[in-house]
């Protein structure tokens, strides 16, 4: 239905089946939290405001150099997605 819709309303759209599986393996993103969030959580914290303060201080000091190693391992990890036909991959 949703996919009829977005047919109807945006005749360029790519269909589902072209679309890559939902990876998270295909989400740069994803590493980028998990950097964060390793950063962010060096240290306990006492209170969950403490915690939200960790966590944008960490974002305010990302750097691209940080974040550049997982931009250039995205080929590999499309390649690998590609060579198990959209199963899962080990990206190692």
């Amino acid at each position: 239905m949703a996919q009829e819709w977005c047919k109807a309303h945006f005749p360029d759209m790519i269909s589902s089946a072209e679309w890559p599986p939902y990876s998270l393996d295909l989400n740069p993103m994803d590493y980028s939290v998990w950097y964060l969030e390793s950063r962010a959580c060096s240290k306990p914290h006492k209170s969950l405001n403490s915690l939200k303060q960790s966590i944008r201080l960490e974002w305010d000091r990302l750097k691209v150099e940080d974040l550049r190693p997982i931009a250039e391992n995205f080929n590999k990890r499309l390649r690998l997605c590609i060579a198990a036909k959209g199963g899962h991959f080990e990206n190692n």
